[in-house]
């Protein structure tokens, strides 16, 4: 068995469909569904089967997939074994994050890496479930779920944690609610809110304390870009649940975060990668470049 056509397998599974498959590998989705035919020729089993309009693995596709991906590790490890002897320069490092924690790590980690891998840094703010597929295009993805979402699939990525940050409640410093150290969740119910859209990772904060206070919180907006939201609440336009640490740029200038009592509210901030990228040195060395850079942002007042 061709390791190029496992990996195929592998690729359909976590893009999803033939045609992005294609583009990402840069041929025709012809080729692709040759290739994956002439691999179910090999083995003898179907390994793909029509969902609805999408071309999903069988239960033996899944076992190749997974298989695919411990061969691609042992190649990159030997690759990496390699590379000790030759004068090859370091690979570029790919990096993707959610917006907040690539404002918040993307600089600390470039002055962490002061004459290290080079890196290539990219913004990708996606929802829960897409999280694990970006690691397909990038060697190390900044990730965040919330405490009672599942765990990242353990069988497609190895899992580093950088940070559990807690939420706070942002509001105008001249609001009544702004007084005092924390907030009443009783008062919850009296503001207006601006929410990001449904489906990321954030929206469950809100719908969890509406569950909390015993109704629906008034959602008036919908804005993934913190720096976007701030500038709502900070002209008395809405208040927003957001992330103590990734957020504390955007609380000054007329805009406080205060805890909620009584109600603890997290989330995960992690580091997802392929196994296979993680056999390759300099994506280690940014990785744990990235985790000292995620200590010394959490750790700050």
């Amino acid at each position: 068995m061709d390791p190029a056509r496992l990996r195929l397998l592998r690729e359909l599974r976590d893009r999803g469909s033939v045609a992005a498959v294609a583009a990402a590998l840069h041929v025709s989705p012809s080729a692709v569904s040759q290739q994956l035919g002439a691999l179910q020729a090999v083995v003898g089993l179907p390994l793909t089967a029509r969902r609805g309009r999408r071309l999903a693995l069988t239960g033996a596709g899944e076992a190749l997939a997974d298989a695919s991906a411990r061969i691609d590790e042992a190649l990159a490890g030997a690759r990496d074994a390699l590379e000790t002897f030759t004068t090859r320069a370091d690979r570029v490092v790919g990096v993707s994050a959610f917006h907040s924690a690539g404002l918040a790590l993307f600089g600390p980690l470039v002055a962490e890496l002061d004459g290290g891998p080079g890196l290539s840094l990219r913004d990708a703010d996606v929802a829960l479930q897409d999280f694990p597929a970006l690691t397909a295009d990038h060697d190390l993805v900044i990730a965040h779920r919330l405490a009672h979402d599942p765990p990242w699939p353990a069988d497609r990525v190895a899992v580093a944690p950088l940070f559990v940050e807690p939420f706070d409640v942002a509001l105008p410093s001249d609001h009544p609610l702004a007084a005092s150290a924390s907030v009443d969740p009783a008062r919850l119910r009296e503001l207006p809110w601006v929410s990001v859209h449904p489906g990321f990772p954030l929206a469950g904060v809100l719908d969890h304390l509406a569950a909390t206070v015993g109704g629906p919180l008034d959602v008036r907006h919908r804005i993934n870009d913190f720096a976007l939201a701030a500038e709502v609440v900070r002209r008395g336009g809405a208040a927003a649940v957001m992330p103590r640490i990734t957020a504390r740029s955007f609380a000054q200038d007329g805009v406080v975060l205060r805890p909620i009592e009584g109600i603890e509210l997290v989330r995960h901030v992690d580091v997802l990668a392929r196994p296979d990228a993680l056999a390759m040195r300099p994506v280690r060395t940014v990785r744990d470049a990235l985790r000292r850079a995620a200590r010394t942002v959490s750790a700050a007042p």
